[in-house]
């Protein structure tokens, strides 16, 4: 096994699975051992609780003095295994299969092998090179949003699958849950009985249509904003009208658009479920929502990133939007450009995830190259 599947693989096998989402252990483990590593490497190390039990990570090569720094970063936690075997790294065809191989610890052992590479140069770069990992990014992100408190580099590259390809723009979304509260009764008594599932139908349709007017407006070059019903949730037997029934909403926001507009949309769909019907008592809550992210892709970092691809790959660089939101949606706001650029991979949350380990290298040598021209 090679140095690079070495690194990944015992990356993999760490569970750092998101509590939030999956009641899995969290992302301390993995922080730790992103500790040691960067400690071996002679790196400055920060560990501290963002949440309890759930640390953010940054490790810092210092530069000689006088260049912007850079932030290499990535998020610690990963979405609930598939089954047992989920966090065995399994290498086949010059891929590495696992929960976490592709989203995201692909990035991180690119991180590493870049500031090796730094390292085995010598001579230090004029400006500070950081590698980070924060927890939380595929809830509600916790950790990116407390990282500039602490750390503010002068820019960062999140080191996401992209194919190589450099992520300037992405979208927003907004998740939402509807709250329709009815009456139970017995099913043979329609006198008391209030369907609180029932009252949630123009809303429904309200989604479809609303659905279908953004389809038909001007598309970001990566993509459509969108509204679709993602989970509902009501009653508790069939002989019964339901008490109640929660739907829950997600938005997905492009260019032009923001948060406060999908919270207008979604107020005037229980307005109009009000008008439908007198006995609609409906509460909207918002979960999560963040806004779209745009960039000039003459922003240096992203030049930079562009410059190095365009270098190891040896081919003109692809400079492109994505309709995912990511952290650097958060960094962006705190006044910190992000570069997104990582290796090949697929299968993201699914059985059948995997990424290109030619391509974790062809990362690594890139992430270096852009350091050396970003923090001359």
């Amino acid at each position: 096994m090679s140095e690079l599947e070495a690194l990944l693989a015992d990356m993999v096998r760490i569970d750092s699975s998101n509590p939030g989402l999956s009641g899995g252990p969290g992302e301390a483990a993995f922080a730790a051992h992103l500790a040691g590593l960067m400690g071996r490497l002679g790196l400055d190390v920060d560990l501290w609780d963002v949440l309890p039990g759930r640390p953010n990570v940054v490790g810092r090569l210092p530069g000689s003095g006088g260049g912007r720094s850079l932030m290499l970063i990535g998020h610690l936690d990963v979405v609930g295994p598939w089954g047992p075997d989920a966090f065995t790294p399994v290498v086949r065809e010059g891929r590495m299969y696992g929960r976490g191989a592709a989203d995201m610890k692909c990035g991180f052992a690119a991180a590493l092998l870049a500031v090796e590479a730094l390292l085995a140069g010598g001579r230090r770069l004029p400006g500070d090179v950081l590698v980070a990992g924060v927890i939380d990014e595929e809830w509600e992100s916790a950790g990116a949003a407390a990282l500039p408190a602490r750390w503010r580099p002068d820019a960062a590259v999140l080191v996401e699958c992209t194919g190589l390809e450099v992520v300037a723009e992405h979208g927003g979304f907004a998740w939402y849950e509807v709250e329709s509260h009815g009456v139970e009764a017995a099913g043979v008594d329609p006198d008391h009985g209030v369907d609180g599932i029932a009252l949630l139908a123009p809303v429904l349709a309200g989604i479809t249509a609303l659905d279908a007017e953004l389809a038909r407006r001007l598309r970001a070059r990566y993509g459509r904003g969108s509204v679709h019903a993602s989970t509902i949730r009501g009653g508790d037997q069939l002989p019964a009208y339901p008490a109640r029934c929660t739907l829950g909403v997600e938005r997905c926001f492009i260019s032009g658009e923001n948060v406060a507009q999908g919270q207008a949309e979604m107020e005037s769909l229980l307005a109009a479920a009000r008008e439908a019907d007198s006995r609609f008592r409906g509460e909207l809550r918002t979960v999560v929502a963040r806004e779209p992210l745009e960039q000039s892709e003459g922003e240096p970092v992203i030049a930079a990133v562009a410059a190095a691809t365009a270098a190891v790959l040896g081919r003109p660089p692809v400079v492109r939007g994505d309709i995912g939101w990511a952290d650097s949606g958060l960094l962006v706001e705190a006044g910190i450009p992000v570069a997104t650029c990582g290796p090949i991979g697929h299968g993201e949350h699914t059985a059948d995830e995997w990424v290109d380990l030619a391509s974790v290298a062809a990362t690594a040598r890139v992430l270096e190259r852009a350091a050396r021209a970003f923090c001359a």
